[in-house]
């Protein structure tokens, strides 16, 4: 039986890369063979370079750049990337991914008028799931965070190997953060397999381990099943 894709989603800044640290790091500690994979892979796909052109405006605004020519630059990094994480599913119990289809159709799909983005959202899956045939995640953990702590925590950041400004193209736009995270619920809302998780209480942001409790529960079921 092939391991379980599990993907991490959520806006810029919403702590997926910590959040799939530390699933991997539980997966390894109960003797769990596990993996991670960071999309976009800006040093390793010939696509995740040009993503990274993409998002540090090496293309223009976002204004210049249409959503669905956008959507295939990150597709085609999955693409690129598809046998290493076929083969990393046939040897491993679990294979996260911090960002993954869902990623592509919340950001783009934010860009869409609201009346056009499910049907632009179906096409940007049959390209990745149907054309590209990439494996579709048992479950996608959803860390749902407001913008203004999301940029509160993208200011924190590390530097990137794509660009050496503090926001990226999609950070520094907090209306388009927003039409991400909405356009993230209601994909979280609607689609089978995906689990939201809160990262606030009372307008502050949860711990890192309350957080990592919350999607430990979310996927150990997944994974026992």
């Amino acid at each position: 039986m092939r391991g379980r894709l599990i993907a991490i989603e959520g806006i810029d800044g919403a702590g997926k890369g910590t959040q799939a640290q530390r699933l991997l790091n539980r997966f390894i500690a109960e003797g769990r063979r596990a993996v991670l994979f960071s999309f976009p892979r800006y040093a390793e796909t010939n696509f995740g370079s040009y993503i990274g052109d993409y998002l540090n405006g090496g293309f223009g605004s976002l204004d210049r750049v249409h959503p669905f020519l956008a959507s295939l630059l990150f597709a085609g990094d999955r693409f690129e990337s598809r046998e290493t994480l076929l083969e990393a599913l046939s040897q491993n119990d679990a294979v996260i991914c911090d960002r993954y289809v869902g990623s592509n159709a919340a950001h783009q799909g934010a860009r869409v008028a609201s009346q056009e983005r499910d049907a632009f959202v179906a096409r940007i899956e049959t390209v990745e799931y149907e054309v590209f045939r990439l494996p579709r995640p048992d479950v996608t953990i959803l860390l749902d965070l407001s913008v203004k702590n999301a940029k509160r925590q993208i200011s924190t950041k590390s530097p990137r190997v794509y660009t050496d400004q503090s926001e990226d193209l999609h950070e520094a736009d907090g209306d388009y953060l927003s039409a991400v995270r909405a356009t993230y619920r209601s994909l979280a809302a609607r689609s089978p397999g995906w689990r939201l998780i809160g990262c606030e209480s009372d307008d502050a942001v949860r711990t890192v381990d309350e957080i990592a409790a919350d999607v430990w529960s979310a996927v150990s079921p997944i994974i026992d099943a």
